[in-house]
């Protein structure tokens, strides 16, 4: 049984749930002027409580539920998947977060990863801002808690990462080499015709997200500016596979009278294989003929697993089977549950 890494694992502080000063911080800092409604409620049957994060209001898009990151609960579900190590991620609400809830969070991580007793590793988080205060952060993360690379939202507000207001930011994360894991937000930043349905809304919309952000970040020139930046995206980028080819068209053999599309991608063809990576984001949803189209698309070195659990437990405890059960070669396999994960953020010494 090959080993399995589950690079998609979210953790939220259980404290939030039970420490009424930390909930109104958390609370206040969700931004109304995105459009964005944030509350806990209670379960009146279970008794748990729960964080709900709407956008637009009225349309649920995140939950964040009591009991769903404790520890032990963790491991027990993960030594019932065959999980071997899992890496702590935060689920959307890095978009919004001060950097002093993005400490708190940091801190809770490190304890989480200390606890687990090396079954476990952590992506810092900071919002995407060029100051000292922030810099010192991430020296923070990278070499005292020991974080094999950090973690963003793939857009900020109206801002996608290849705006010129993050340029300090990532300035100093190319200065420093930095894998980035690039979580979808709950909608894209155009998100009217999406929000009447559920599944559209919370499915098709992260993918609309993701695509955008890595469109946007290949031909802006970012990784031109930033080529020791490596972006690791969420839900395989959007379904980024379906459109390798469409969007790096080949130069046509016959003149055209009119040019009307960019033919000269080989730079952004080359930036795409150097600095974007896709996480799956959970396996089943997927379905077996599209993740073998991605592997052979994006090619195994550049696909991890990841489940976002707790989401829904049978994307952990059944997903790295349905990874083995793909029509796709022993090694590419090996790459995708463990073998990537640990070259990118760094897991195979032991961070």
């Amino acid at each position: 049984m090959s080993k399995v890494i589950d690079a998609n694992l979210y953790w939220f502080p259980e404290e939030l749930f039970t420490n009424e000063e930390l909930k109104e911080k958390f609370l206040s800092e969700v931004p109304v002027q995105y459009g964005i409604k944030g509350y806990l409620k209670e379960n009146q049957e279970t008794g748990l409580k729960q964080y709900v994060i709407e956008k637009p209001v009225g349309s649920e898009n995140l939950n964040y539920v009591q009991g769903d990151y404790v520890l032990e609960k963790q491991l027990k579900d993960m030594d019932q998947a065959g999980i071997d190590r899992a890496v702590l991620k935060l689920s959307c609400q890095q978009e919004w977060m001060s950097l002093e809830m993005c400490r708190l969070f940091n801190d809770g991580m490190a304890e989480h990863v200390k606890q687990s007793g090396g079954r476990m590793a952590a992506l810092g988080v900071v919002p995407p801002q060029g100051t000292p205060a922030v810099f010192r952060e991430i020296d923070r993360c990278l070499d005292e808690l020991g974080f094999g690379g950090l973690q963003l939202s793939a857009h900020y507000g109206n801002l996608y990462l290849d705006d010129e207001a993050f340029a300090p930011f990532f300035a100093y994360l190319n200065e420093r080499g930095v894998t980035c894991y690039v979580h979808h937000t709950p909608v894209p930043v155009q998100y009217d015709s999406l929000t009447a349905y559920t599944n559209l809304r919370r499915s098709y919309g992260r993918c609309i997200d993701q695509a955008t952000a890595i469109g946007r970040e290949l031909f802006s020139g970012f990784f031109t500016k930033y080529p020791n930046v490596k972006l690791v995206h969420s839900m395989l980028g959007g379904g980024f596979f379906a459109y390798t080819s469409l969007w790096f068209p080949k130069k046509p053999k016959v003149q055209e009278a009119v040019s009307r599309f960019k033919d000269d991608n080989e730079l952004v063809v080359e930036q795409l294989k150097n600095n974007v990576y896709f996480e799956m984001s959970h396996a089943q949803p997927w379905g077996k003929d599209q993740l073998e189209c991605a592997v052979k698309a994006l090619g195994a070195d550049h696909i991890l697993f990841g489940t976002s659990y707790p989401v829904r437990p049978v994307w952990l405890l059944e997903g790295a089977d349905f990874v083995r059960g793909l029509d796709i070669s022993e090694e590419e396999k090996e790459l995708i549950l463990h073998g990537n994960a640990e070259r990118l953020y760094h897991l195979e010494k032991g961070t």
